[in-house]
């Protein structure tokens, strides 16, 4: 048994081939893809589109996912990474700032969870295994900007009744405060304690963030920030020591507040819309009843060996995958299939970890290497998300120069102003101008403030950005490729057709109320059961089930049901029933020895899809990723805005698909499933909608909130608006520092004027920010 070239799952003996394709295919959907795409050479990595990852994925033992809070840059990987590998019992670790995660590989008999959390949090960050974290944090930060906004505007009030007017040439006689005196002694000492209490207490995370970025050799925003803001606040504070009354407290406060204000609301909204990979556990069993010489034994999912035999009832979650060795039931794969139909399973039948029992039960035999897939699915989802960043922040890369740049041109200023025969207070003004004239904060919320706007306007369209990198690279996109089942289509079962007997919906309704099967809950919903009572309801697996209703023994199901009863099938009710297609399930409803109806269930298509596909189809190609057969996705091969329908594909060979696509271009994935995470992962840009599962969540970098695909569009016309406002405020804030900057160093401004400067140079960034996107770029 070999791998598929293609996806990385094993063959069937003989795999699938074709002549003109080289390699072998665990199944058709992945050879049509390598056809198609005609990228599949024979000795190819199997895991084209997934990165293996570093050696994480190579250590043995448990693994946990933690939630980072205080995570807003790359320079945190390394520290949290070090943080993490210094716990006792963990071997091995991996952080990750897109996914604000950190992976651990852990000895369970040495470790635990908890303990390793704790190793992790502290120096501002704070681990959890659920996701609760980051309620916890936005409540600090909220708490820091109050108290800070509170003393800061007591600072900005004694700087416009008493500083400003003795800067702008106003003699001191003339206020209520002689600056000179005790009384503006008092004043300073006011000035300084409530400007401390804002750069030590609200500041806090922007200071933690220079300092790792400095242990970890990557200088970055935070740095640049601190920076300014501490060399304003130490020269005020000797400053005011020495008795001067030229004190530049408030620039310290403004870069302060401004900065926090900005990346707390970056963070807020992100944190609000993003699912997080921890919380995956929700969607799997984590416990299995193993079958025994004395009967069932309930063991931890861990302790499952190949061979295993698990039982598993309706309602129940497939611990991991294997075999069916007794029993027939069915099963609902959507969640690592995609599928919407339930898919019925007997002796003999391959089972995967993850999916749900819907109606009956089997005995599941562990394969040798028990695993289950929607694990498998949160791996490649990891290693895809870390093997794949995107684009760095551009204001980061930026930093790396400019902060050594600006403080070695601020030394330099001062050492040649000294040697010129400056005064020593001369020298040091004029490098703190630079300092100052320098202070990011056009730069620091040129992007922040862009990408606040963006968001706004995009949550008015229905559209969550989740990861900000999303406004530089939906732009550029020039192939959408889209999920079908539950993306195209609502992922909801209900009725198309009800042919025969006027009461066959009734009656199917009646008995099908007590069923758990998708199907059922369908004709239940669509239908008004008599007003009869129901008893004896009774469950045949694998083929339907029965009740009587009133005195009439009713039975809903598939053709064998009533063929092992050779009951009558009229031929209008047949013909229904073999009509139903590839995409949808068909059951008889009969009673009295007679098949009375048929009743056809499917997955119906989104309101408005081919005028989005037309829409979407305008700039870009469309192609169309499904796990069903081709018949199931005719009406969107057909359509005239589709380029392409891959069909029969399998969940882990969505992310090669995107993968490849990527080859020729920038590539956007829409889709709704666990299973559609990993290409969501994979692409360039990942797009979900609001029903779907929370690891797709986490995979995507937009959310579309309102369950359709109407606000598709919109997004790639919001992002671009977003994109150009980033770079007018970028463009703004370079040639701010290009003018000003020059003007420091030769000693035309002062400290005065380089805060005024930097005030008026942010207030124009905050303006355009400002100012609606939505409406600048075409769709």
């Amino acid at each position: 048994m070999g791998e598929c070239t293609l996806c990385g799952l094993s063959t069937p003996e003989p795999p699938h081939t074709a002549p003109d394709v080289d390699g072998a295919f665990c199944c058709q959907g992945c050879l049509t893809v390598a056809r198609t795409l005609d990228d599949a050479p024979a000795d190819a990595d199997p895991q084209t589109a997934v990165d293996t990852g570093p050696d994480v994925d190579t250590v043995e033992g448990d693994r946990a996912y933690f939630d980072v809070d205080g995570m807003h840059c790359a320079t945190c990987e390394t520290f949290l990474e070090a943080a993490a590998t210094d716990a006792a019992g963990v071997r091995a670790a991996e952080a990750s700032y897109t996914a604000g995660m950190v992976r651990v590989v852990f000895d369970p008999a040495t470790a635990e969870p908890d303990a390793i959390a704790d190793r992790i949090s502290g120096h501002g960050y704070d681990a959890t295994r659920e996701g609760t974290a980051s309620a916890d944090d936005a409540q600090e930060t909220v708490g820091r900007l109050m108290v800070g906004g509170f003393f800061g505007m007591m600072v900005m009030a004694w700087y416009v009744l008493f500083l400003y007017p003795v800067y702008t040439g106003v003699a001191p006689s003339s206020l209520l405060v002689d600056l000179n005196g005790p009384a503006g002694g008092f004043l300073f000492a006011n000035v300084w304690v409530m400007a401390t209490v804002v750069v030590a207490y609200t500041g806090y995370p922007l200071f933690r963030g220079a300092v790792v970025s400095l242990r970890v050799g990557h200088p970055n925003m935070d740095l640049l920030v601190a920076i300014a803001a501490a060399t304003a606040y130490g020269y005020s504070t000797i400053a005011m020591a020495l008795g001067q009354t030229d004190l530049y407290f408030d620039v310290a406060v403004v870069v302060v507040l401004a900065v926090t204000v900005g990346d707390y609301y970056q963070e807020r909204v992100r944190r609000r819309a993003m699912g997080r990979l921890a919380t995956v556990s929700d969607e799997r069993a984590d416990t299995a009843r193993c079958r025994t010489a004395d009967g069932t034994e309930a063991v931890p999912r861990s302790a499952i060996d190949g061979g295993d035999e698990l039982v598993v009832k309706g309602g129940e979650p497939v611990p991991v995958d294997g075999t069916v060795v007794e029993g027939t039931a069915a099963v609902d794969e959507s969640l690592v299939t995609g599928e919407s139909l339930p898919v019925s399973k007997a002796t003999g039948d391959a089972v995967l970890g993850g999916t749900t029992v819907t109606d009956g039960g089997i005995v599941v035999r562990a394969d040798e290497d028990p695993t289950s897939t929607v694990d498998r699915l949160a791996e490649t989802l990891w290693d895809v998300q870390s093997a794949t960043p995107g684009a760095q922040r551009l204001v980061d890369k930026i930093s790396a120069v400019f902060v050594p740049l600006v403080f070695v041109l601020a030394v330099g200023t001062l050492v040649v102003h000294l040697l010129a025969g400056s005064g020593a207070t001369a020298a040091l003004l004029t490098g703190l101008t630079v300092l100052v004239v320098s202070c990011p904060c056009a730069l620091g919320l040129a992007t922040p403030m862009a990408v606040a706007a963006g968001i706004r306007d995009a949550l008015d369209a229905g559209i969550v950005i989740t990861d900000d990198t999303a406004l530089e690279t939906a732009p550029a996109v020039d192939t959408v490729a889209l999920d079908k089942t539950g993306t195209l289509t609502t992922g909801s079962m209900t009725v198309r057709t009800v042919a025969g007997h006027d009461e066959a919906l009734a009656y199917a309704s009646a008995v099908e109320q007590f069923a758990t099967h998708p199907v059922a809950e369908a004709i239940s919903e669509a239908g008004t059961p008599p007003d009869q009572p129901v008893t004896a309801f009774e469950t045949i697996p694998g083929r339907g089930v029965q009740a009587t209703v009133g005195d009439r023994t009713v039975l809903v199901g598939d053709e064998s049901l009533f063929a092992a009863r050779d009951w009558t099938v009229p031929s209008d009710v047949a013909a229904t029933y073999d009509g139903a297609g590839d995409d949808a399930i068909a059951s008889y409803v009969g009673w009295d020895g007679r098949v009375r109806g048929a009743v056809v269930v499917g997955d119906e298509v989104r309101e408005g899809w081919q005028s989005v596909l037309d829409r979407l189809a305008a700039d870009r190609r469309v192609v169309v990723i499904t796990g069903d057969d081709r018949a199931a996705a005719q009406q969107f091969a057909s359509h005239r805005s589709v380029d392409e329908v891959f069909a029969g594909v399998p969940p882990e060979a969505k992310a090669a698909v995107v993968d490849r696509l990527g080859a020729d271009g920038t590539v956007a994935m829409v889709g709704d499933g666990s299973n559609d995470a990993p290409a969501l992962g994979a692409a360039d840009l990942g797009i979900t909608v609001e029903s779907g599962t929370r690891l797709a969540f986490d995979a995507a970098d937009v959310v579309v909130t309102d369950d359709s695909l109407a606000a598709l569009p919109e997004v790639f016309a919001t992002t671009e608006g977003t994109r150009r406002r980033i770079r007018e405020n970028l463009g703004w804030a370079f040639l701010y520092n290009g003018i000003a900057l020059p003007l420091a160093v030769v000693g035309v401004l002062n400290p005065l004027f380089a805060a005024v400067a930097m005030a008026t140079s942010s207030l124009l960034v905050v303006l355009n920010s400002t100012r609606p996107v939505g409406g600048e770029a075409g769709s």
